[in-house]
């Protein structure tokens, strides 16, 4: 009980005041938990409530645990939240095989119990054989640095007590309190693949290697563990400053090359898995075949493109690659239309207006030109301009591009469509629907994060000055890393 308390304690699993939930199944394992946790709310000071699913798969012996579990539960007056599914349904209709389908169904049921009682923390009973069999299964199939840590012992609220024992030190644990639990016979044939490492591989590890070959592999996992929160801070720094993320409707990301190149080879893996895996919602069926393909259309010409799972698309531009998800529209009107809604707000001078579609906030001030104003006197800040306010007479807008639109791209006053502008330096054709822009009719002031007009600059007649500045916007209220943050995305 000690060492349980001692791995608790390590990874702050448990406090005063946690609502728990713990999944209860009726096996040795989960009975195991049941009795730990038990012990633990009388020392700590926590509320526990049980949760029981029954599949619909065994018919009487599945019958017979849930009457087990609440017998147990009543005997210890634990509140208990039972769950009767048809797996074999679900798993059909999902598409999914039953060991998937049965660990979701678990998590909605753990979710659901949550909700209904406030729960802050999930606690589930795998242990070190457990853990060792994931090792083994992740090597088998293929997998990377996260792989190599098999099962997490706190992974957001689930919570891992039983981690540092193994499955004959719960066995041995369960036979000192003379307390019985269920045998699922299923466990013991080898139709699963996890029944096949339990039962055919691990046994001759440890009767034929070592006898403390499953305590050694936890051992390495828990050095894994460490490499790994070290390398999801370096991982996170590098994202940070190569990508660029858009909102959050609009779903895609921009791996900026220059930047990127900067990184050593495995940082720049892990930083593609990473976008990969916030464009996509998923990693599941992200392998490093995804990676490697990723990696090499960094490396080739403007233009290339590339498909991959979950409705991603990723295409190389002048900056470097583009990731996003596929959007489908029932004609071209509509794609304009939504693109054209998604910003168009006429500036409040002075004041402010939130663009909550890009997270932005644009604030305008009105200044007095200083008398003796020289150049260096002018911000240069990517995200904060001055314009000459004197010359404008109409209202100005934040928009997209519109039909018409043009810019003065020299102090003679050359025009230029703004589509040739684009073309002359270099803008994706994917961005530049997108693109923000300030604008007074069909003049552009200002194509945000990159140039302004030529005839809206401050000039020595200048007498009244327009100041813009852009910035993160959180919907809180709050910004995000600072004023002119210069990874703000427009």
């Amino acid at each position: 009980m000690k060492r349980i308390e001692k791995f608790i304690q390590k990874y702050h699993m448990l406090t005063c005041g946690d609502k728990v939930i713990a999944g209860v199944s009726g096996g040795a394992d989960s009975v195991c938990l049941f009795l730990m946790l038990l012990e633990l709310r009388e020392k700590i000071g926590f509320d526990l409530i049980a949760v029981h699913v029954h599949h619909g798969l065994r018919g009487e012996a599945a019958d017979q645990d849930q009457r087990f579990v609440e017998a147990l539960c009543e005997q210890h007056r634990i509140p208990l939240e039972i769950f009767r599914v048809n797996l074999e349904s679900i798993a059909k209709k999902r598409k999914q095989s039953l060991e998937e389908a049965g660990r979701m169904v678990r998590r909605e049921a753990f979710d659901s119990v949550c909700q209904k009682y406030g729960g802050n923390k999930i606690a589930l009973a795998h242990h070190q054989n457990d853990n060792a069999e994931t090792l083994l299964w992740n090597l088998s199939r293929g997998t990377g640095l996260d792989g190599l840590g098999g099962i997490r012992p706190v992974n957001g609220k689930f919570i891992r007590p039983l981690l540092c024992m193994n499955r004959k030190e719960i066995e041995e644990y369960l036979s000192k309190r003379k307390q019985s639990y269920c045998i699922d016979e299923t466990n013991a044939g080898t139709d699963y693949t996890r029944n096949k490492l339990r039962h055919l591989v691990l046994p001759i590890l440890e009767e034929q290697v070592n006898s403390a070959a499953v305590r050694h592999m936890n051992e390495t996992m828990e050095q894994i563990w460490e490499l790994q929160e070290y390398m999801q801070e370096q991982v996170e720094a590098a994202y940070q400053e190569c990508v660029q993320e858009h909102s959050e409707k609009a779903c895609w990301i921009q791996i900026q090359q220059n930047s990127f190149e900067t990184f050593p080879e495995l940082i720049k893996k892990m930083v593609i898995r990473k976008g990969m895996e916030q464009v996509g919602g998923k990693k599941r069926d992200l392998s490093h075949k995804h990676v490697d393909v990723m990696m090499e259309l960094m490396n080739k010409q403007v233009g290339r493109t590339l498909d991959l799972p979950y409705e991603m698309h990723a295409k190389r531009n002048y900056e470097g690659i583009r990731l996003e998800k596929r959007r489908t529209y029932s004609s071209g009107e509509e794609k304009k239309a939504e693109i054209m809604q998604e910003c168009m707000s006429e500036l409040n001078i002075p004041g402010e207006i939130i663009l909550a579609d890009r997270n932005l906030k644009v604030r305008c001030k009105i200044l007095e030109k200083p008398k003796n104003l020289s150049i260096k006197d002018i911000p240069q800040k990517i995200y904060t301009k001055w314009f000459d306010y004197d010359i404008i007479k109409s209202s100005l807008y934040i928009r997209t591009r519109q039909a018409g639109d043009n810019i003065v791209i020299d102090e003679k006053g050359h025009q230029k469509k703004l589509k040739s502008w684009f073309v002359d330096e270099k803008i994706p054709k994917e961005v530049r629907d997108s693109q923000l822009l300030l604008a007074e009719n069909n003049d552009i002031l200002w194509v945000l994060g990159h140039r302004m007009s030529q005839a809206y600059q401050v000039k020595q007649s200048t007498k009244w000055i327009l100041q813009i500045e852009v910035e993160t916007y959180k919907s809180d209220g709050g910004k995000e890393n600072g004023r002119n943050n210069s990874r703000v995305s427009i």
